[in-house]
């Protein structure tokens, strides 16, 4: 398996904030913006309000494993950034990754099963 391709300047993930389109749901927060790059490109957040360093890093590695497990089903050329909220804290990388499934889907990264894309 590659390595994921990571968003990494400020400037990067402002973009995606204030271009891209947003999900929401108790658990995570989606941000997706179509991009010009041939792969796809995710950025993690995790707030100080959900808890101390081995909180946060424990939420970013959770997230991390769900998108993993989605990746191959992303189409190329989308910046992504997900945010975790306090509800990402108890839950495990399954959950994550059915919502995280449904919100790609909900922004056209992932096509629906019956192969269309929705907006």
């Amino acid at each position: 398996m590659s390595a994921v391709t990571t968003l990494k300047q400020n400037t990067e993930f402002h973009r995606v904030y204030g271009r891209g389109k947003s999900v929401s749901s108790p658990v995570l927060v989606t941000y997706a913006l179509k991009s010009r790059n041939s792969v796809c490109r995710v950025g993690i957040t995790a707030s100080k309000k959900l808890g101390n360093a081995v909180v946060r890093n424990r939420c970013r590695r959770v997230i991390r494993a769900a998108y993993s497990s989605l990746a191959p089903e992303c189409g190329a050329g989308w910046d992504i950034v997900f945010v975790a909220r306090y509800k990402t804290r108890s839950q495990k990388m399954q959950s994550v990754a059915s919502v995280m499934e449904r919100q790609l889907i909900e922004l056209g990264v992932i096509e629906n099963d019956s192969g269309e894309i929705s907006s």
